[in-house]
């Protein structure tokens, strides 16, 4: 799939995300008018139609243009998370829309080409007229992009990748990307008394940025770790994977940092080859977090392997929000051009909560929606509720952006990911996450979230 994706189906919004993970509900926190604010528990049935605030009615007036831009490419694909949120955005626009509004989102595909990747920027400003960017998910695109919001005035919601994501005033995740994410799978481990990391990673632009946080907690528990980098699509797993444990020895741990194809492959082969057992511990950054995933190496990995999961574990069904989650997943992004691959996993659990928060901001605007009133809509955004992260979400007027700070690990358990560890604070000994708790301090937990 390359270039412009079936980005502007009228007044609809597909779906799609494989595999990382928060989840929210279509309504506002604290919004009366929303039937599915945050997380909160409840036996009754939660609908895909109670995402809007007049189900059943479908909006009419004057489209909301939205974009986003993703990587799409051999290898790598964060494509899932944007059709999520389009799916959510499908969801909203059936059911009431924005103040009777429905929302066109517009989704362009890169291959981590810079030129492409202004273009994209470009043609969604200048030719799609869109009003927000939500769900932007690529290896570089904060990179070459970010000059160009700050100049047009964008504030974006996205899940973050390069470091511009994290760094810059202009982007807030809703994810911790690959080097907070890594660093967590690290500390997981950490915690359970490994004598080696060996930390493992898809070659892409970043490997030194994303390396340099699990090194420093490495250090700082005086632990040896070595770094290794593979170039997507993984083509010799079982080298891969033997290496990987010679280095890490008995008592040691793999850390992986890859999206589900390739961590999938790695794996695999250590199973193959029978070395799975041959280290103390097996973990993965947030990507591995998808059923997906557990299920493809089933009962053998239970509690084997241990992903950082930076939203609300699937196993987590008891609230409304993963009721709701699954619900629009099922209705609206189970099929069609944009149907969500990975299905339950981290991944759609970005697009959906990137898409709540949006809608969320988006309903509270008085007058007219432009440019400026959407993006101070969405710069506005203060302690969200939810229901997907450990913390409440603020986009905030910071130097930096890392709003998701505090994340879950979760375990395979019979084709399904469980809940190995609750809400833990990831460590400040990496330098960039003290640097934003210093400015941005440490946000409440969200009281509708689960784990």
């Amino acid at each position: 799939m390359y270039g412009r994706v079936a980005h502007a189906r009228p007044f609809v919004a597909l779906i799609a995300a494989v595999g990382i993970a928060t989840l929210v509900g279509c309504g506002s926190s604290g919004n009366p008018t929303s039937t599915s604010s945050g997380g909160s528990t409840g036996t009754g049935a939660v609908k895909s139609s109670d995402c809007g605030t007049k189900p059943g009615v479908k909006a009419t007036g004057t489209p909301i243009n939205l974009g986003a831009i993703v990587t799409d490419q051999t290898g790598t694909s964060f494509a899932d998370i944007a059709y999520m949120a389009d799916a959510y955005f499908t969801c909203v626009n059936a059911n009431g829309g924005i103040n009777g509004h429905p929302i066109k989102y517009y989704i362009e595909t890169e291959q981590t080409q810079p030129a492409q990747i202004a273009g994209d920027a470009n043609q969604l400003v200048q030719t799609d007229q869109v009003l927000g960017i939500v769900g932007n998910t690529s290896i570089i695109e904060c990179s070459v992009d970010s000059s160009y919001w700050q100049q047009h005035g964008f504030y974006i919601i996205d899940s973050g990748i390069a470091p511009e994501c994290y760094s810059t005033s202009n982007s807030a995740a809703v994810n911790m990307g690959p080097r907070y994410s890594s660093d967590g799978a690290v500390q997981y481990a950490i915690s359970q008394h490994v004598s080696k990391i060996v930390f493992d990673q898809a070659n892409v632009p970043g490997t030194q940025h994303i390396a340099a946080g699990p090194n420093a907690l490495a250090a700082a528990a005086h632990i040896p770790i070595v770094d290794l980098a593979e170039t997507p699509p993984v083509t010799s797993a079982n080298s891969v994977a033997i290496k990987e444990v010679n280095d890490a020895g008995p008592n040691g741990a793999v850390i992986l940092n890859f999206t589900p194809p390739d961590a999938l492959t790695i794996l695999q082969a250590a199973q193959k080859l029978g070395i799975v057992d041959h280290v103390k511990m097996w973990g993965c950054s947030t990507p591995c977090n998808t059923d997906f995933l557990a299920q493809s190496l089933g009962a053998q990995w239970n509690s084997k392997l241990f992903v950082n999961a930076e939203l609300t574990p699937p196993d987590s069904t008891n609230s409304k929000t993963m009721q709701l989650y699954n619900a629009i997943l099922k209705d609206y992004g189970s099929s069609g051009p944009h149907k969500v691959a990975g299905g339950v996993g981290s991944f759609s659990q970005m697009g959906f909560t990137e898409a709540e928060i949006a809608v969320h901001a988006l309903e509270g605007i008085k007058g007219a929606y432009t440019v400026a009133s959407v993006n101070a809509a969405f710069k506005g955004v203060t302690n969200f509720d939810t229901g997907m992260l450990c913390q409440k979400w603020t986009y905030g007027g910071y130097s930096s952006h890392l709003p998701n700070n505090m994340d879950y690990t979760v375990t395979p358990n019979n084709g399904k990911m469980t809940t190995a560890q609750g809400c833990t604070q990831i460590s400040s000994v990496d330098p960039d996450i003290a640097a934003y708790r210093q400015e941005a301090g440490v946000a409440p937990l969200d009281p509708t979230a689960n784990g």
